[in-house]
């Protein structure tokens, strides 16, 4: 059976550690490093323990724990967890990677004056997404869910005397919220209609019983409001904007935000409540088509992009996009599967990048970059594995989550199948750009001035531990783990063999060009207008510049004017000028004397007299 008490203490030992640091560590770097180290690697344990209890059985175990906190009349909100196969998976993938994050960022934030303040964030945030894996119902998910947004603001803002880290921080807070307000009214519509008979509820698990009984028109309705919660969280077009200018935070910050935890969080929602939107089919071939143009808008755009930091971004943008398009055709467990393997490989490409920032002294323009594979050999082999994973190539974890779910999509959808190709295609192509530029070649002479060397073990282990399960996370089955009641699924010979034709010729076609380092990218005069437009990220940024200044302020002034001008001086003011004159008119009444009064109150009296005969 299952211990509760691991369960209570994998979800609180983050946030205990944050509190602990708020309170007593926020002047001592070593300490509060050490402390929210502590906390995740007591979550990963606990985590790691509960795994082996609910596996233990056949069918394996579940279990839901509920805590009383609001009730009134037909309301009732419940504290607590429910752990399944599917929550343990990303319980563990949460706190497994996390730990190695935190680990990675003892070394790098070492020489960051506000590190403390850093590991308390970074501790509130992995709080923040257990809560969401954990949560049993839906106003709990959707405070986690706030709370992870909030957190997120903090630490893509950590450096916020720098603008342009400022504004990201700002920039996904205000994105994420315009999201979740769909988001929490979809909620509160399946609530509405939630009756059960003994009330409405949030749980989901007695939302499983009402779903049935929904038409299909409300159902959808319902399934798209809270797809835009996903739509923001996991940076689907449109709302993917705020994803790239995540970069400007610490580099830990952007593994932790794109491998295991925020953008993680939508898939992982989809998947949780699936049985929401598998009744719904125009819902999900909605949530299909949005995934499949994103994946490929990302994939194209990462081609232009010269900053390694954001190459990887935009590649995180892609892959979510085929995750929001296998659950849209119908796979919630090929997209966990894929969103499993994702958080190995794209943790090790970032802390990888990371590694290489730290060397460089910050610097991020791969183009000032050059046969680092010499000086860096540990950085440079895992960064390889890294980038052959996330290419797809076998027998990497990489090729078997993403070659499910080209497979299911050549299965059901050919258009959607010919989009992921391309974008897969384009995976290989961009990753291999990265790799020749910065580490191929003979090393530069002089690396902007800086005595380029490998980065420190604390910083190396973890990326040879994420390098480890990148390689073999393709035969450690975790589909079964994520849906021990399906039946394994084949390898399409077929789709795995275009697969790795595509991303062969992906990664030769950009040997071809970058193999040998040029002064220039090649591209800039290949692609011409084109690659103008991809500089500017197809000009979403630019568009909603425009709406905002010229559309939504200029709306917002009207109705200031129009607030000032005729709500306030107009009628307000109106009436405030209707009383102060009918109130001098009436002190002229009260001027103290007697036979003034005297004289009024026989003239009332007659003519009360007069309307009085008059009745008669």
């Amino acid at each position: 059976m299952i211990n509760p008490c691991l369960v209570w203490t994998a979800f609180f030992a983050p946030l205990a550690a944050c509190v602990l640091i708020t309170l007593f560590f926020l002047s001592n770097k070593n300490t509060s490093s050490l402390i929210a180290i502590a906390g995740i690697l007591l979550s990963f344990i606990c985590s790691c323990l509960v795994f082996g209890q609910i596996f233990h059985a056949n069918p394996p175990y579940a279990l839901q724990q509920s805590l009383p906190w609001i009730h009134f009349d037909n309301l009732t909100v419940n504290f607590g967890f429910l752990i399944n196969p599917l929550a343990i998976v990303m319980l563990l993938i949460v706190t497994g990677v996390s730990s190695a994050i935190f680990i990675y960022s003892r070394a790098y934030m070492n020489e960051d004056p506000g590190s403390p303040r850093f590991f308390a964030e970074l501790s509130l945030f992995a709080f923040s997404m257990i809560g969401i894996v954990l949560s049993n119902n839906f106003i709990q998910l959707f405070i986690f869910w706030e709370l992870v947004g909030l957190s997120s603001y903090l630490l893509i803002g950590f450096w916020y005397a720098k603008p342009s880290a400022a504004d990201a921080g700002v920039k996904a807070f205000l994105v994420n919220r315009l999201s979740d307000f769909g988001f929490f009214c979809g909620i509160l519509l399946l609530w509405g209609v939630s009756d059960i008979g003994a009330g409405r509820s949030f749980q989901f698990t007695d939302l499983t019983a009402v779903i049935p009984h929904l038409n299909t028109g409300l159902l959808t309705t319902i399934a798209l409001l809270l797809f835009c919660g996903v739509i923001g969280k996991s940076a689907q077009i449109p709302l993917h904007v705020w994803l790239i200018d995540a970069m400007e935070g610490p580099t830990p910050v952007s593994a932790l935000i794109h491998a295991a935890t925020m953008v993680a969080a939508g898939i992982y929602l989809l998947s949780r409540v699936f049985f929401i939107f598998a009744p719904a089919p125009t819902a999900l071939i909605i949530i299909a088509y949005v995934g499949a143009i994103t994946s490929l808008m990302a994939a194209i755009l990462a081609v232009a992009e010269n900053d390694i930091k954001r190459i990887l971004a935009y590649s995180t943008l892609s892959q979510l996009g085929l995750m929001v398009m296998a659950l849209g055709l119908g796979g919630p467990t090929q997209g966990m599967y894929h969103l499993t393997t994702h958080a190995f490989f794209k943790a090790l490409l970032f802390l990888g990048s990371g590694s290489v920032i730290y060397a460089l002294h910050h610097e991020q323009n791969i183009w000032k970059m050059q046969g680092l594979w010499k000086k860096m050999p540990i950085t440079g082999w895992t960064f390889f594995i890294g980038t052959l994973a996330l290419s797809g190539i076998w027998p990497l974890s990489g090729f078997w989550s993403k070659d499910g779910i080209l497979a299911l999509a050549f299965e059901h959808n050919s258009t959607l199948y010919l989009i992921a190709a391309v974008a897969s295609g384009l995976t290989a192509f961009y990753m291999g750009r990265l790799f020749w530029v910065v580490f191929w070649g003979k090393p530069a002479a002089d690396h902007g001035g800086h005595a380029v060397h490998e980065s420190p073990a604390v910083m190396t282990i973890p990326l040879i531990i994420l390098a480890f399960l990148s390689a073999i996370g393709g035969f450690i089955n975790i589909p079964h783990f994520i849906s021990p009641e399906q039946a394994p699924e084949q390898l399409n010979l077929r789709v795995a063999a275009i697969s790795s034709i595509v991303a062969l010729a992906g990664l030769g076609f950009s040997y071809m060009i970058y193999g040998k380092r040029t002064a220039a990218d090649p591209l800039v005069a290949m692609l011409g207008n084109f690659y103008t437009a991809l500089k500017n990220k197809f000009y979403f940024d630019t568009v909603y510049t425009w709406y905002v200044d010229c559309v939504q302020q200029n709306f917002a002034l009207f109705l200031a004017r129009f607030e000032r001008e005729f709500i306030v001086r107009l009628f307000l003011g109106g009436l405030t000028a209707t009383a102060r004159a009918g109130g001098r008119t009436l002190r002229y009444l009260q001027n103290g004397m007697v036979q003034f009064y005297a004289l009024v109150f026989i003239l009332g009296a007659v003519c009360l007299f007069l309307v009085m005969t008059k009745t008669l």
